[in-house]
């Protein structure tokens, strides 16, 4: 893959890279069930889906058969609403910008650092990482533990071209091979890391991280065929490797793509394995012979580890020195590809954010696990409230089975005539039922508790309702509110700067030299500028030092202080002895260019500037001899753009003379 240099492997490196994959497995199986457990809680909290009692199924199965008549139990949103307040804080922080992390230099490296600037852009687009970060910032409130994957990847992808040989200009799909940075977000539930450093610290204290996906026989297919370079001898194996018969070395609990069942009304889950049609129809012939026996599910995991080559028989330079490589492996048991990292930055590209990091490492928990405790007591009061409701219309009753039917007694019809038995001929009707004295004197107190609770679930995550978008009654003034906002978002504020910390600044370093080693000679167009940008790499690695690249919590005003930088130029301009000793219009260009508008275009050429000086006099010796009456015969005569170098149609300087080094003379560019 792109940023990396494949690696052949031996007989016994692949055996000594399966026992230390394994090992790996075998040693995480506790942490990993335990974290799993903790996941799925989180989500049925947040999906509300945790009320499986009888009285519930009953209730909303009568529901979904349109009797509106039955209560059922409401499970009262606390988790939600927190979780994705904090996500939309920070959305609104990191992800609203444009573009998504923008590039600022010194001056003299400003082309370079549009040219960076729109790579980043023209890569964020491509690979969707606002929609990847976004549910990266869910899964940190959720389950206090979110993995980003950032790594340099190629990818073959279409261009349509004219053939030029026929009459008629069609365009035809050609093969294009593209390199540029990949952000993904990471299943939660499949990915594992070294725990014995803390989440945050993984990407460059961890020896490994890594990540199982499943695979559909055709998706692994394109995705073996799309390998630059692979284990040859090991691709029938891998094909032919089945899940249940995977390596025994690993224990089940470790060995298997999970997915939590959370919602049961769902057929649907993030299961992608594909199906063998021809055997789901009973047209596959097992009597035939076929090259390989394709099975139909598989596990492809990822894998980077940094490992001291000696150590796994590899022949390669510095073997005792610790590098990184990347494993594919299928099922668990067969490696596909291995490659050598010879990235810059010589980390793991694998972050994990953890918004609430608090020193407990993996003990943390989550913005979500602070508020189950709150969804929990809240819904137990508004159960018993339901439960009120529901005997108001059923209330409980004593009667005599001997003068009533229990199939009338409990009709569901409700203005259905109940008929007595012979027995109850001649007797007081009213001794045959008892009604129990029905009271409701809870349920006011019952929702002021839930209001109280809630109350302190915002205080428990630094939140109040005008966050989660609520209307709140109150005469305050529009500052009084502004501050009461401004103070809320404080803890918001904590975790924007935690993750800035955590993720976004090795992202950024990462971003910075994946492009500044990898990035060849292309043209992109920024959207931003609206302008197509030509990359130099050469430019690009001159600058290496002067790139600062900024996201909405380090904004390029930040940076640049550009608000002062604003207040400069006024005094330049106001101040012309200031002026004299400063060159004002690309000052002025720099400042625009790093605001987002590219104005040096429209600066003026010295040739230009000549030019319009020369007039100018011209002008007003002219002036003052027709003030003056005097003759004009002798004066000079109207300068032209050709004697100064400047062409007034493109604002470029004419070329010189190339002995004299003199502009040309007038009427030289027509000849």
């Amino acid at each position: 893959m792109a940023g990396a240099t494949a690696v052949p492997l031996s007989a016994s490196s692949q055996k000594a890279f399966m026992a230390y994959y394994h090992t790996i497995q075998n040693n995480i199986t506790q942490t990993r069930g335990e974290q799993r457990t903790r996941f799925e809680k989180a989500d049925r909290q947040y999906q509300r889906e945790v009320d499986n009692a009888k009285e519930q199924s009953r209730a909303k199965a009568a529901n979904d058969a349109g009797d509106t008549s039955r209560f059922q139990n409401m499970t009262v949103p606390v988790v939600a609403p927190q979780v994705e307040s904090a996500v939309t804080y920070q959305a609104s922080v990191f992800l609203t910008g444009e573009p998504l992390f923008g590039v600022v230099a010194a001056p003299a490296f400003m082309d370079a650092a549009l040219q960076m600037e729109s790579v980043i852009e023209a890569n964020s687009i491509r690979g969707g990482w606002v929609r990847e970060l976004m549910m990266f910032f869910r899964d940190g409130f959720k389950y206090e533990f979110a993995p980003l994957e950032v790594s340099w990847n190629q990818e073959l992808t279409w261009s349509v071209k004219t053939d030029l040989s026929k009459s008629v200009k069609e365009g035809i799909p050609t093969e294009v091979l593209w390199s540029g940075n990949k952000l993904k977000r990471l299943n939660p539930y499949n990915t594992f890391v070294d725990d014995r450093v803390p989440a945050s610290e993984v990407y460059k204290d961890g020896e490994f991280g890594g990540y199982t996906e499943a695979y559909s026989r055709i998706k692994l297919k394109s995705f073996i065929a799309s390998l630059p370079s692979k284990i040859v001898a090991n691709v029938v194996p891998a094909f032919e490797s089945g899940l249940d018969t995977a390596s025994s070395s690993i224990n089940s609990e470790s060995r298997g793509y999970y997915t939590p069942s959370i919602n049961p009304t769902s057929t649907i889950d993030d299961d992608v394995s594909g199906t063998n049609w021809l055997k789901w129809a009973g047209i596959d012939d097992t009597s035939k012979k076929r090259k390989i026996n394709y099975k139909d599910n598989y596990e492809l995991t990822t894998i980077y580890c940094k490992i001291l080559p000696s150590e796994f028989d590899l022949r390669i330079p510095n073997i005792n020195t610790p590098q990184i490589f990347k494993l594919y492996i299928v099922n668990h048991q067969v490696i596909i590809y291995a490659e050598l990292q010879t990235n810059a930055h010589n980390y793991l590209p694998i972050m994990v954010g953890s918004p609430l990091e608090d020193g407990l490492g993996y003990q943390t928990k989550s913005l979500a696990e602070n508020a189950i405790p709150f969804q929990q007591l809240t819904t137990s009061y508004m159960t018993s409230i339901i439960a009120s409701r529901r005997r108001s219309i059923n209330d409980r009753l004593l009667f005599d089975p001997s003068r009533i039917t229990n199939a009338h007694i409990n009709s569901p019809n409700p203005s259905a005539k109940i008929p007595v038995r012979p027995a109850a001929y001649g007797k007081k009707i009213s001794d045959a039922v008892y009604q129990f004295p029905y009271r409701d004197d809870q349920s006011a107190s019952g929702m002021q508790q839930i209001q109280t609770i809630l109350g302190l679930a915002n205080i428990t995550a630094g939140q109040n309702q005008a966050q989660q978008g609520q209307f709140v009654k109150g005469n305050k003034t529009l500052s009084e509110f502004e501050s009461v906002m401004q103070n809320a978002n404080g803890r918001d504020q904590l975790a924007s700067m935690l993750i800035e910390h955590q993720c976004f600044t090795p992202i950024k370093h990462i971003l910075k030299l994946n492009i500044l080693q990898f990035q060849g000679g292309t043209t992109v167009y920024n959207r931003d500028k609206k302008v197509a940008v030509e990359i130099d790499p050469i430019k690009l690695r001159e600058a290496v030092l002067e790139f600062r690249v900024s996201d909405g919590l380090v904004p390029s005003s930040k940076i640049l202080n550009s608000e002062q930088f604003g207040v400069a130029l006024q005094v330049f301009g106001s101040a012309p002895s200031i002026a004299q000793g400063y060159n004002i219009a690309p000052m002025f260009s720099y400042m625009m260019k790093t605001q987002g508008a590219d104005i040096a275009s429209f600066e003026k050429s010295n040739e230009q500037v000549a030019f319009e000086q020369a007039t100018q006099q011209w002008q007003n010796l002219w002036a003052q001899a027709i003030d003056k009456g005097a003759n004009t015969t002798n004066l000079p005569k109207q300068p032209l753009p050709a004697d100064y170098g400047y062409d007034p149609a493109n604002n470029t300087p004419q070329p010189k003379d190339t002995e004299s080094g003199n502009p040309p003379p007038p009427g030289a560019l027509q000849a």
